[in-house]
């Protein structure tokens, strides 16, 4: 007979009790907050999308050499400011922001499964706007046959990227949208606010649920599956508060409510499928334990020490994983492995034009 232990917490290690794992610790030693469950290492093809927080990643890859995927280039003529100003290299894809589970299914059902594109467009000023990314041209398109290029370009960039990454990096943002009534077309932003006009007719608020976020989080990657059966998606939830509700809340409660849906269904996504992990870059900033350290005097905008604090966890968490990484990267370019100084540079976020309207 094979000798028990008195329970199943006789064991465990440091990381499993609050006491040993958070508590006796100052929260920047606060340490193994993720296994994950695949490597990323320098050989394999990254691309990123989603809110805002998403180009944090993009940048951290970047600096430390990875291959991070730029599947749509800014054309050579552009400077370096011009191409931001026009949404190149913020995503690996001129998407814009993808703040929500419904908007990256209806990308990837147009890229993957040619889905029927929307006619819908809005003008402003004798100006073009994409409903599907409003801001990506500083000042909208010059006529229709210009945004249909254009989105026909993201589209072709789109199914690239899906077929040559090893992994997406989805970053989670929002539940709250506004969406087509008939049509139930999903809006980048509300109409009448970047461009367009706002009809309560046409138009209709949505506060998603888990179960409809779970639904078309399942289907998106069910297309990213089909489209690429090696791809492994990891899920991170901005830390980013909303800039604004139309929920009737608090702001402060709708936010609260936001991203705890969108942690729950990242964590049970993470549990349900092998191709998919979760990193908690929303835990880093937002928890208690670390004193809201990262935020800015705003309480919205993370600092460049936080991001730098979550990407040195991912790192860190990836070689105690998965030590042959360390190995790997040795000989490579200079600054590759090392601490890299964060970025300073403003994001670029649809959302935060909602400030203006307060």
């Amino acid at each position: 007979m094979s000798e028990q232990t008195p329970n199943p917490y006789v064991g465990l290690p440091e990381r499993a009790f609050w006491k040993r794992a958070v508590a006796a610790h100052n929260p920047l030693e606060i340490s193994q907050l993720w296994q994950p469950k695949f490597p990323i290492g320098r050989r394999h093809r990254v691309i990123t999308a989603g809110s805002c927080f998403a180009q944090h990643f993009s940048r951290a890859l970047v600096a430390r050499g990875y291959r991070w995927l730029d599947a749509e280039p800014a054309p050579k003529l552009l400077s370096e400011a011009q191409a931001r100003d026009y949404n190149y290299g913020i995503f690996s894809c001129r998407t814009g922001n993808i703040y929500t589970a419904r908007m990256l299914r209806q990308w990837l059902s147009y890229a993957l499964e040619e889905a029927p594109l929307p006619a819908e467009h809005w003008e402003k000023a004798g100006r073009f706007y994409d409903p599907l990314r409003p801001g990506i041209e500083p000042d909208g398109f010059a006529d229709l046959a210009e945004l249909t290029a254009s989105r026909g370009a993201v589209l072709a960039a789109l199914r690239e990227a899906v077929s040559q990454a090893d992994v997406f990096v989805f970053t989670m943002g929002l539940t709250e949208c506004w969406r087509h009534r008939e049509s139930e077309l999903e809006y980048a932003m509300c109409p009448g606010t970047l461009a367009g006009e706002f009809d309560p007719d046409q138009h209709e608020f949505v506060n998603q649920s888990f179960v409809g976020i779970h639904r078309d989080m399942r289907a998106a990657l069910k297309m990213l599956r089909q489209a690429n059966p090696k791809l492994k998606v990891l899920l991170t939830v901005s830390p980013v508060p909303l800039t604004a509700t139309a929920s009737g809340q608090h702001v402060l409660t709708a936010t609260s409510h936001s991203k705890s849906v969108l942690r729950a269904v990242a964590g049970e996504l993470a549990a349900e499928l092998p191709q998919v992990d979760y990193f908690p870059s929303y835990e880093i900033i937002t928890h208690p334990a670390y004193r809201g350290m990262f935020y800015a005097p705003n309480q919205r905008s993370v600092v460049p020490q936080g991001v730098n604090h979550v990407m040195e966890n991912f790192f860190a968490c990836q070689n105690a994983a998965f030590p042959w990484l360390q190995r790997q990267g040795k000989g490579a370019r200079q600054g590759q492995g090392k601490a890299v100084a964060p970025s300073t540079r403003a994001l670029q976020c649809d959302e935060e034009f909602l400030d203006a309207f307060g």
